[in-house]
């Protein structure tokens, strides 16, 4: 292959490819070859998008690097690095722009709203989702990263921004970077705990998500604690 796009056949380049045959006709590499825009020497920038998940692995991990970690890889830097997290961004929220008109009333629609968001992390990350009286989403905030246990998120902190926005309703959710969403006892734990504090202040938790990856051992990507009634 040349070390140049330019020198590829005018119908093998993957921007031309894009044009004529849509988006979904190219390959991952194909895709990532096009917001990486130039190669580097010996390299051109298909060469380097598929250098690049060979050594990352998936598309999912590269997703999941900070742009500050992009741009450390080989042949990326930092305007690659940008282009590469802008897009993925991008993706994130075209994906989320429903909710508006949504009730988040179902567990599978909290996961369609922070499934890829969430998988895409390499670490731990606990939301709040704030609901009004016809269960649409009011907000949505990140309280901690970390192990989920009362030392890094604790009730109060979840219970407070529920009643300083004023919601009717709230769920919680988190992922397991390693891909099995089921639960931890300090999952449990917490969860009780909060159900427990919930109910004294008259606040409705309609679940606790977590949210893993596909795989063919399980049924779903995501444990809800409301479908098992463990709420």
């Amino acid at each position: 292959m040349s070390h140049r796009i330019h020198d590829m056949p005018a119908d093998d380049r993957p921007r031309e490819r894009l044009l004529r045959l849509g988006a979904g006709a190219l390959s991952d590499a194909e895709l990532l070859a096009i917001f990486i825009n130039t190669g580097v020497k010996g390299e051109n920038a298909l060469q380097v998008a598929q250098r690049l998940l060979r050594e990352q692995g998936s598309l999912r991990q590269i997703s999941r690097a900070e742009a500050v970690d992009l741009a450390r890889m080989r042949a990326v830097g930092p305007a690659k690095a940008a282009h590469l997290a802008a897009a993925f961004e991008l993706g994130r929220r075209a994906e989320q722009e429903w909710t508006r008109e949504t009730p988040m009333d179902r567990p599978e629609l909290i996961f369609k709203y922070l499934g890829a968001e969430m998988q895409s992390l390499p670490h731990e990350s606990l939301r709040v989702l704030l609901l009004n009286s016809r269960f649409h989403l009011m907000r949505q905030e990140e309280l901690s990263r970390g192990t989920l246990n009362e030392t890094i998120a604790h009730p109060r902190d979840i219970l407070h921004k529920v009643v300083i926005h004023r919601a009717y309703a709230f769920a919680i959710a988190h992922n397991h970077p390693s891909g099995d969403p089921s639960p931890s006892d300090a999952d449990k734990r917490f969860t009780r705990r909060l159900k427990e504090c919930a109910d004294v202040l008259g606040l409705i938790l309609f679940d606790h998500i977590i949210i893993g990856t596909p795989a063919e051992s399980r049924e779903q990507p995501y444990f809800s604690f409301k479908e098992r009634g463990m709420l």
